[in-house]
């Protein structure tokens, strides 16, 4: 598998799913729920993953027109519903997938938020940003749930049973 396949299968079958499964845990009302002004909600968390993984894929390496508007991700308070913004996220995340699928020239530069970055720099930004922040999602959803939480993405028990078995 190559990098840019790999990379398209974390963003897609890896992330994505977690995402969705953290964001489905939820409650609506919890959607856009901080701590305190220093943090973020999840539905800022969202916006914000759509606005960065289509300005640096889709416009940054794929050529489609920016209007990405980053200070509107944070400020918002209030929004769509989670699987409105799941949805674009979704479509967005395929999009990028394409993109990233197509792509032949890792070493080939380019300019995005005014950051010289080439195809590699780029894919990588955003498949760790993209996988940080699903953590943050995850984490919040784990604690506004509690212990009923029930997210997990691995049978640890099979997991230690492989490892006895070594």
């Amino acid at each position: 598998m190559t990098f840019v396949e790999e990379s398209a299968r974390y963003l897609r079958d890896v992330y994505l799913p977690r995402m969705r499964r953290a964001v489905e845990t939820l409650p609506e009302s919890d959607l856009w729920w901080r701590p305190h002004e220093g943090i973020t909600s999840v539905g800022n968390l969202l916006l914000h993953l759509e606005g960065n993984v289509r300005q640096w894929i889709v416009c940054g390496l794929g050529g489609a027109p920016d209007a990405r508007d980053r200070g509107a991700e944070f400020a918002a308070r209030e929004g769509a519903p989670k699987a409105d913004l799941l949805r674009e996220l979704e479509r967005t995340v395929g999009e990028a997938c394409a993109v990233i699928e197509a792509e032949a020239d890792l070493d080939r530069a380019f300019d995005c938020q005014g950051i010289e970055t080439t195809v590699l720099g780029a894919v990588y930004h955003v498949v760790e940003h993209f996988g940080w922040h699903t953590g943050q999602v995850v984490w919040i959803a784990k604690l506004r749930a509690g212990a009923r939480h029930g997210i997990a993405f691995y049978d640890d028990a099979k997991l230690n049973a492989k490892l006895n078995d070594a």
